[in-house]
C-alpha cells in the first residue's frame, strides 16, 4: 500500500493504492487529512474514484437500494497509472484505471487553475475489448467521505444549500440539514448505510427549469465548505448519500435510470463525461462562491463584452412585448440613445405581421411592422450611436413555419417515429449538417445584411427526454446534440468574435456553464414584478459572473421616483438590461435613468473583477429587506433593497470590514431620502429607507 498525496491552491488531495492494486480517493478538501476519521467497518472499500455502471454486470456489493455505489466494472478497477504535470492553466492530474473483464480504461481528469480552490474534473472511458459494453452511468466526480472532518454526527454538522430554479423565480436558494432531507444516522453506534438518497437532477433541454446544476455543503462544526457545479446544457444528475460508515458525492451528466441515457460503446469507442467543477475552502457560502466567480471567468470565452459590459436596451419587457414597428420602435431608439444605452435590441415578432409564436423559423422581417424594412431601423439604430440587435431562437421551428414541411424528418427530434415538438415548435437536432448551415446563415444574413451586432438568443420549449434517431438511446441523442450545439456555437464565435449574443431560455431556465462559457451574458429571469426581481438580482451571482449576469430595469409608465431608482439599483451591480417606454417617462423621473447610467459607466470597470457577499445571507423572495455586495479591487458597492419593511431601519453584517475604518457614501441616487451609519466595533452598517419600497447603491472605501 502506499499514498500520494498532493496540495495545490489550498486543496489537499490524499490517494491510496492498495496492495490489491486498487487506487482510492481518500481525500479532497481544504482541511488537513486526518486518518483516525476514516475509521469504518469496511475500510476504503468504497472510495472510489470513479463509478461505471455496465449492463449485464452483477453488482456484488451492498449498496442499499438506486445508489451510484459498488457499481460494476466500477468496484473491479485496477489502477494502471498516475500522471502529475502541469499546462498553461495550472496543474493537472490524469488517473487511469482498468477492468480486464470488459476491458474498459478509464482516465480521471482533474485539472487545477492557479490560485483558484476549484477543481474542474471529467472522465474519459475507452473500451479496449473485443465486446460492445453497454454504459448505463459513468461518474465525472465520487468522493466518498464529505462527513469526516470533525466528530459530530454528519446529520448534526453538515447543512445543504440547494439552487431551487423556475420561471419568474429563478436563484431560489434554500438550505437544509441532512436529516431534514431524510438522510440521518439510523442505528447510532453501528456503521450507517441506508437506501435514501438525496439526488438531484434535471432532464431534457432546460438544463436549469428545476434547479441549478450546482450545490453547496457546510460543515459547521469545521467551518469548512464544500461546493460544485455541472457544467452542462442538458440532463444532469448528483446524489448524496451514506455509504460504509460515510457519507458521499458524485456528480455526472445523464444516466439511464433518471435521464433514458445509454451508450453502447464499441470496441476502439471513447466516451468523455459531461464536466463538472468542484470546490474546497475554509468559510461559508460568501467565500464558496467567490472561488467559484474567480473559475468561472477563467473557463469562459475571452471576449470583449465582458471586459466593457455595454448597457443594452431592450424593447419588450413591460414595454413592447413582441410587438415591434418602426413607429413604435423610433421614439424609443432616441430615448435608448438619450438616456446612454450602447446596444438596442428588437425582441420577438419582427419576422412576423402578426401571431409570431408558431411560425418562427425562416427569420424574414415583416414589411408589414418595417414598411421600410428592417434595415431602415437598423441603420437609425447605428445613426443614433448604439449598435443593434435582434431576437431570435434559432433551435425551433414553428408548426406554422413554410419551411417546416419542405425539410427531411431528419432535421428534428424524433421519438416513437414522430417529431418532437412543444408550444407549437419542432426542436431541431443540430446533430445534422444541414439544420447547423441553415443556423449559420440566419446569422451570417443579419449580421452581413442588417449590420446586427447583437443577438438575443431564446429558446422556450423542452423536448423531453431527447430523440432516438441516429441514437442508441433518447439521452444519447440529446446530449450529442446538446454537444453540436456547443461546437456550432464555437464556429459562431470563430467567425464573428465581436458579436455579443446573449443566452436566454424563458429567462434563466437554461443557466449553466456550458453554455456560459461560450455566452458573455445571460438572461435572469422573464420576473415583470420589479418588487420581486430584488430577489433574483442579489443572488445572481451564486450562478453567473456578476458581468454576465443580465438584470431588467424597466420603469412603469404609472409611478414614482423611488420606482424608477428601485428598478434601475436592480440591474446597476450587474449587467443592465434596460427596457420600459422611456418616452413616457416625465423628465424628473427619466432623469434617474440618466444618471444611473451614467454612475454605471464609471464603475463598471470594477464591477468585471469583483467578487460577491451578501450580508442579510442569500435572499428569500419574501425577504423584506435584500442585499447584495461586491467586493472590487478598488473598493466596495452595495445595494441595499426595502421591500415593504415595517421597520425603516436595517443593520448589514460586514464582517470582513469588522473593526475598520471606513468611508460610506450612498452613490445612487446622488439626492434621495436615506440615512447611514457605521459602527466599527460591531462591524455593522445601520442603513434607514423611509420608504417602504426603496433601494439605493452604497460605495465603501477604507480608510488608510
Amino acid at each position: 500500500m502506499k499514498r500520494i498525496k498532493i496540495e495545490e491552491n489550498g486543496i489537499r488531495l490524499v490517494w491510496e493504492i492498495t496492495d490489491a492494486n486498487e487506487i482510492k480517493l481518500l481525500h479532497f478538501s481544504t482541511l488537513d487529512f486526518e486518518e483516525k476519521y476514516m475509521v469504518s467497518d469496511t475500510g476504503t472499500q468504497s472510495f472510489y474514484p470513479v463509478e461505471i455502471l455496465v449492463s449485464g454486470q452483477d453488482r456484488v456489493g451492498e449498496r442499499h437500494g438506486h445508489k451510484y455505489t459498488q457499481t460494476s466494472p466500477g468496484y473491479r478497477m485496477k489502477y494502471k497509472n498516475f500522471e502529475d504535470y502541469r499546462n498553461e492553466k495550472g496543474r493537472k492530474l490524469e488517473i487511469t484505471t482498468e477492468d480486464t473483464i470488459t476491458g474498459l480504461e478509464a482516465i480521471s481528469h482533474m485539472q487545477f487553475y492557479d490560485g483558484i480552490s476549484v477543481v474542474r474534473s471529467w472522465t474519459k472511458i475507452i473500451n479496449k475489448g473485443e465486446e460492445a459494453q453497454g454504459l448505463e452511468y459513468v461518474s465525472t466526480f465520487s468522493l466518498n467521505g464529505i462527513d469526516k472532518e470533525g466528530i459530530e454526527a454528519f446529520d448534526e454538522k453538515i447543512e445543504i444549500a440547494i439552487p431551487h430554479n423556475a420561471w419568474q423565480k429563478e436563484l431560489c436558494w434554500q438550505t437544509y440539514t441532512l436529516k431534514e432531507l431524510g438522510l440521518s444516522v439510523s442505528q447510532p453506534g453501528i456503521m450507517h448505510r441506508s437506501s435514501k438518497t438525496i439526488g438531484i437532477s434535471n432532464t431534457g433541454n432546460w438544463s436549469t427549469k428545476e434547479y441549478l446544476p450546482m450545490g453547496y455543503l457546510h460543515n459547521r462544526e469545521t467551518n469548512s465548505s464544500l461546493f460544485w457545479q455541472i457544467e452542462h446544457n442538458g440532463s444532469w444528475y448528483w446524489e448524496i448519500s451514506d455509504q460504509d460508515g460515510h457519507v458521499y458525492l458524485k456528480l455526472s451528466g445523464p444516466n439511464e435510470h433518471h435521464n433514458h441515457w445509454w451508450k453502447n460503446l464499441q470496441p476502439g469507442e471513447t466516451f468523455v463525461t459531461v464536466p463538472v467543477s468542484v470546490g474546497s475552502c475554509v468559510g461559508g457560502f460568501d467565500e464558496a462562491m467567490g472561488e467559484l466567480t474567480k473559475y468561472r471567468r477563467q473557463i469562459r470565452r475571452k471576449n470583449g463584452d465582458n471586459e466593457h459590459l455595454g448597457v443594452i436596451f431592450n424593447d419588450y419587457m413591460n414595454c413592447l412585448f413582441g410587438d415591434p414597428t418602426t413607429a413604435k420602435e423610433l421614439p424609443l431608439i432616441d430615448k435608448a440613445a438619450e438616456a446612454g444605452c450602447e446596444y438596442y435590441c428588437i425582441d420577438c415578432g419582427w419576422y412576423s405581421k402578426g401571431f409570431w409564436w408558431d411560425g418562427v423559423g425562416e427569420w424574414i422581417p415583416s414589411k408589414e411592422r418595417f414598411p421600410g424594412g428592417l434595415k431602415e431601423v437598423m441603420d437609425y439604430i447605428r445613426s443614433k450611436g448604439m449598435i443593434p440587435g435582434v431576437w431570435l431562437e434559432l433551435e425551433v421551428m414553428g408548426i406554422k413555419c413554410p419551411k417546416a414541411n419542405k425539410v427531411s424528418e431528419d432535421w428534428y427530434f424524433m421519438r416513437h417515429g414522430k417529431r418532437v415538438f412543444d408550444r407549437s415548435r419542432y426542436q431541431l437536432d443540430f446533430r445534422n449538417s444541414e439544420v447547423r448551415a441553415h443556423a449559420s446563415s440566419v446569422i451570417d444574413r443579419l449580421v452581413t445584411e442588417y449590420g446586427v451586432g447583437y443577438i438575443k438568443m431564446d429558446y422556450n420549449i423542452e423536448p423531453g427526454i431527447g430523440t432516438e434517431t441516429n441514437a442508441d438511446s433518447a439521452g444519447d441523442g440529446l446530449l450529442e446534440h446538446n454537444r453540436a450545439y456547443l461546437a456550432w456555437l464555437d464556429g459562431i464565435f470563430q467567425k464573428y468574435p465581436g458579436l455579443v449574443i446573449e443566452n436566454c431560455s424563458s429567462g434563466g431556465l437554461r443557466m449553466d456553464y456550458a453554455m456560459l462559457s461560450r455566452y458573455s451574458i445571460q438572461s435572469t429571469s422573464d420576473q415583470e414584478d420589479y418588487v420581486r426581481y430584488a430577489t433574483i438580482a442579489a443572488n445572481a451571482p451564486s450562478a453567473v459572473t456578476p458581468e454576465q449576469a443580465a438584470v431588467w430595469s424597466y420603469p412603469l409608465t404609472e409611478g414614482d421616483c423611488e420606482e424608477v431608482i428601485y428598478n434601475m439599483v436592480n440591474a446597476m451591480m450587474l449587467r443592465i438590461h434596460q427596457s420600459g417606454h422611456l418616452a413616457e417617462l416625465s423628465t424628473e423621473r427619466f432623469q434617474y435613468v440618466k444618471e444611473a447610467l451614467e454612475y454605471y459607466k464609471r464603475i463598471r470597470g470594477n464591477l468585471k473583477t469583483a467578487l460577491p457577499y451578501w450580508p442579510l445571507g442569500i435572499s428569500d423572495y419574501e425577504d423584506p429587506w435584500v442585499s447584495l455586495g461586491l467586493k472590487a479591487q478598488r473598493g466596495e458597492y452595495l445595494a441595499v433593497w426595502r421591500r415593504e419593511s415595517q421597520s425603516q431601519i436595517k443593520d448589514l453584517p460586514l464582517k470582513h470590514l469588522k473593526g475598520k475604518e471606513i468611508t460610506v457614501s450612498c452613490a445612487y441616487p446622488r439626492e434621495g431620502k436615506c440615512a447611514y451609519e457605521w459602527h466599527k466595533e460591531a462591524g455593522v452598517l445601520t442603513v434607514k429607507l423611509p420608504e417602504r419600497i426603496s433601494a439605493r447603491i452604497f460605495e465603501i472605501r477604507e480608510n488608510r
